[in-house]
């Protein structure tokens, strides 16, 4: 019993040290994780959402590190662009 409670205080260690890099295990951004670029560009393209971003209060994924730097470029309009292909398709 009492391996089990340490390995699960060690394991919310790891887990809180790792969260600011990534998101948190089962969290989701917009869009069910799907490119936030990608759907401006009429393209569903699912991501682990390693590579996202914050606008506001939600968090949008991203497929790589180029598709972040186009959406950020103009992150209201393309929010805007997104979520008419999202809720669209």
């Amino acid at each position: 019993m009492k391996k089990v409670v340490l390995a699960a205080a060690v394991t919310g260690t790891v887990i809180g040290l790792s969260g600011s890099a990534a998101l948190a295990a089962g969290a989701l951004g917009e869009f069910g994780n799907n490119c936030a670029w990608g759907l401006t560009q009429g393209q569903k393209k699912y991501t682990d959402c390693s590579i996202h971003e914050t606008v506001g209060e939600k968090i949008y994924c991203f497929s790589k590190q180029a598709a972040k730097d186009e959406f950020m470029k103009d992150p209201d309009g393309n929010v805007q662009k997104a979520e008419s292909f999202y809720n669209d398709n």
